[in-house]
């Protein structure tokens, strides 16, 4: 078979499905499960289900609780505000590095913001506020990755992923941020088309700190 899912070994896609559903919330944060269940409702046998629930639990998103099942973690106090502070002094490093880049350049940059703020607005008005947190983190990240610094872009993939679980709970709680969210975005990016800088680092850190209120 030539088709990519038959490539996947069965933990692997185990891992894929667990884990996307956790970032996005639909397996909420404090909610008890267990290898059994799991395995039963994927239709596979609980080997590959554990060896899932070892790699989720490294990442600090499940804890496995022998005899008792499994807990899916939830998001720790304080969690939030590590994010967004992180998020602020990478984003604005890179902010100020894209800004000064010639206009070609930073023109593949532009394009790829503008690609995902439709994709964001087209999300909200579905209603799907899955695909509009994902976009939301890309947009994010996209700008940091085109800061040209490949620690911190490393670092920001990591960063990706919290983002993303953050922005999913807040919504699910009031929906109607998401588009306050993706204005906020639209500012940001005309501070980077008009390559100013410091206006993108100013509107950066209003925009983290609703989002902080928001979201924490």
């Amino acid at each position: 078979m030539s088709s990519t899912s038959a490539t996947v070994s069965a933990p692997d896609r185990v891992y894929q499905h667990l884990k996307n559903r956790i970032l996005t919330g639909a397996l909420p944060g404090g909610e008890m499960t267990s290898e059994s269940e799991i395995a039963a409702a994927l239709g596979v046998s609980r080997t590959p289900v554990r060896e899932a629930l070892m790699r989720l639990q490294a990442e600090s998103l499940v804890r496995i609780h022998p005899k008792r099942g499994v807990l899916i973690a939830p998001i720790a106090p304080g969690e939030a505000d590590d994010v967004f502070d992180a998020r602020m002094l990478v984003e604005a490093h890179a902010a100020r590095h894209v800004a000064a880049l010639p206009s070609g350049r930073r023109d593949v940059t532009l394009g790829r913001l503008r690609d995902l703020l439709d994709a964001q607005e087209s999300a909200i008005a579905d209603g799907d506020l899955e695909v509009y947190a994902r976009r939301d983190a890309d947009f994010h990240l996209t700008v940091i990755s085109a800061g040209g610094n490949q620690l911190l872009a490393g670092f920001a993939h990591s960063l990706r992923e919290r983002q993303q679980r953050l922005v999913a709970g807040g919504l699910a709680r009031d929906t109607a941020h998401a588009a306050r969210f993706a204005i906020g975005h639209r500012e940001l990016l005309a501070q980077l088309e008009a390559g100013d800088a410091d206006g993108y680092v100013d509107l950066l850190e209003a925009h983290l700190e609703m989002a902080r209120e928001v979201l924490a």
